[in-house]
């Protein structure tokens, strides 16, 4: 049989086309951001910025882990909310002032003055004369009226570099005088000694860990004395057999007496009644008083100076002031914080424990509607960033299990809970009461990414 009649009893073979891998039809990069939705975002968000999500985007599907067809709904769903990479975080934690969460939150009046003073302003003109003015004089006026005691104010860039200024500008090749039951460390691996020495100034340390007299401080004023410093140890308590000088004692001395505060309370609070304020003690005789804006004051952060007016001035004029010098966001936030309404700080603070009660049961009873395992629990909160140490304020959490706590991190907005005892406690005192609903629908999608109802009672 020959070739032809062999090959006619069979089927033509079939014509057949190579598998062609999906990722070779990956749209270029400016293909994609030639997609109006990305131009757009673009010109909100910068070039630069939308280009990098669109890279990654088609990295992952180059991975496999995105379709090809869906590159450019996935870039748009990528892109962030702004051109900032910082995430806002809701603070359940029950820390009021959460160092890492950037301490005190700003009030809505502060955050308006904050826009306000983005653009050009006048920070540090007269518009009636067209001339020069006093830089940031409104903020340090409101500063002023709050601490009618304090002669004059000054605001540099934080609580650590107004207590630096003071060291430079006073004791600069002099003595700082200071107990050592108050060489503390600030915290970051940052210690006070190592803060003042690097002013210029010697240390002369009096006293004993516990117990340090006005004798003590008396013995070692001389000739060289810069000034008496005076720490509150914001962030321990030293209990027993101790003695500390009063501010009063100090000023009896002879020489200036400058009082870090920490905190930033700037009068008295009846809730925290162990807590120094920069009111009292500049009328128990002290010369200054530095303190942080960030934390009880509730403001952004920047360091506060107050105090006799011939001594701010002196520090006002050192040239490390300068350097030290806040900019027009800064004070425009500082002054709607002491002149504008309660701030999220003070709100917290001041919290009724019977309300937070309500809300913790109310939130509760929504997710177990959904199948969470949600429980209102009472609970403690406390201050922190530095402020009230040992001091706790009754509270009341959400309390789920603790497998929550990280895809609740990972939420939008993000939410930071703590875990005790198998349990992620949404800690209700820093949380504003307008943030309930979002802090429910996060607990709902941190939920379903588990794809699994809870079994209420089951723990963790």
């Amino acid at each position: 049989m020959d070739r032809d009649h062999a090959s006619a009893g069979r089927a033509p073979a079939a014509h057949t086309v190579p598998d062609v891998d999906e990722r070779r039809r990956l749209p270029r990069t400016d293909v994609l951001l030639a997609d109006p939705r990305l131009v757009a975002a673009a010109e909100r968000l910068g070039r630069g910025l939308v280009k990098d999500v669109v890279t990654g985007v088609q990295a992952r599907a180059r991975a496999g882990e995105v379709p090809v067809g869906e590159v450019a709904d996935h870039a748009v769903a990528a892109l962030p909310a702004t051109a900032c990479a910082l995430r806002p975080v809701i603070n359940a934690t029950g820390v009021l002032l959460h160092t890492n969460l950037g301490r005190a939150a700003l009030s809505a009046a502060a955050r308006e003055a904050v826009l306000a003073a983005s653009g050009t302003t006048d920070v540090e003109l007269d518009l009636a004369t067209g001339a020069r003015s006093r830089r940031g004089r409104s903020a340090l006026d409101a500063l002023l009226r709050a601490v009618p005691a304090a002669g004059a104010a000054h605001v540099v860039n934080n609580g650590a570099a107004a207590l630096v200024l003071a060291a430079t500008a006073l004791a600069h090749g002099r003595e700082i005088i200071v107990s050592r039951g108050e060489m503390v460390e600030i915290g970051d691996g940052f210690r006070l000694p190592d803060l003042l020495v690097s002013s210029g100034a010697r240390l002369r340390e009096v006293g004993t860990t516990n117990r340090t007299t006005p004798a003590d401080y008396a013995a070692a004023v001389g000739p060289d004395t810069g000034f008496v410093l005076k720490v509150h140890p914001s962030n321990f308590r030293v209990t027993g057999f101790t003695r500390e000088a009063s501010v009063a004692e100090l000023a009896a001395l002879g020489v200036p007496v400058v009082v870090d505060i920490g905190s930033g309370l700037l009068a008295p609070d009846p809730v925290l009644p162990g807590e120094p304020d920069a009111a009292s003690r500049l009328r128990a005789g002290a010369s200054l008083v530095t303190a942080s804006g960030d934390k009880l004051l509730g403001g952004p952060q920047c360091g506060l100076v107050l105090g006799d007016t011939e001594l701010v001035r002196r520090l006002a004029r050192h040239p490390l002031a300068r350097a030290l010098r806040v900019d027009k966001l800064t004070l425009a936030a500082l002054e709607a914080s002491v002149r504008g309404p309660d701030t999220p700080t003070r709100t917290a603070l001041h919290a009724d424990p019977a309300r937070l009660r309500q809300r913790a049961e109310r939130l509760a009873a929504e997710l177990r509607a959904d199948g969470i395992d949600g429980r209102a629990v009472g609970t403690d909160a406390v201050v922190g960033g530095g402020g009230a140490p040992g001091v706790t304020l009754p509270s009341a959490a959400v309390s789920l299990p603790a497998r929550y706590a990280a895809p609740l991190r990972g939420a939008d907005p993000a939410v930071l809970a703590r875990v005790e005892e198998g349990r992620c406690l949404l800690d209700l005192r820093a949380v504003p009461e307008d943030a309930d609903a979002a802090l429910a629908v996060a607990v709902r999608r941190a939920a379903v990414a588990r794809q699994a109802p809870d079994v209420p009672g089951r723990g963790a």
